[in-house]
């Protein structure tokens, strides 16, 4: 027996929502060429800087993961070709994480991808309901919205 909406506590609504735009974000991607690629390979990559790359510890920071899981991330993407590492010039213990082509080229399209999820979602609820969801989501995990690079 289902349970009514209003018996559904608000984590499992989350959980749920995630689960269905993170199944659409993957569907997508395959449908496009990337039948490799999980929701949570595109929360690290799109953290990672264009031109220089990004330090793994920054990675981790970013995408608000544990350095340890950002490692098993980092290593599955770099098995798979989307991201290599290379010798931090100011640091030789540390280790840069660098987009390949086959990285940047699935990043701009995970961003359309994103962004036409998006769009979907403003659509089916309208202006208003968007912009309070997504105001009440970003308050309630304590986001801070950084200016991203483009």
């Amino acid at each position: 027996m289902m349970a009514a909406v209003g018996d559904v506590d608000l984590g499992r609504l989350l959980l749920e929502a995630h689960r269905a735009l993170g199944a659409e974000f993957v569907t997508t991607l395959d449908e496009r060429g990337y039948p490799d690629v999980r929701p949570g390979h595109a929360a690290v990559v799109l953290h990672i800087d264009r031109r220089s790359g990004t330090r793994l510890t920054d990675l981790a920071h970013r995408a608000r993961m544990t350095k340890q899981g950002m490692m098993l991330v980092v290593d599955d993407l770099e098995e798979r070709g989307y991201v290599r590492r290379v010798p931090d010039p100011d640091d030789a213990r540390a280790k840069i994480v660098r987009l390949t082509a086959r990285g940047r080229r699935y990043v701009a399209e995970a961003r359309r991808v994103i962004s036409a999820i998006e769009v979907g979602a403003r659509r089916d609820l309208g202006d208003r309901r968007y912009e309070t969801l997504r105001g009440a989501l970003e308050e309630l995990i304590g986001l801070e919205v950084e200016e991203q690079e483009p």
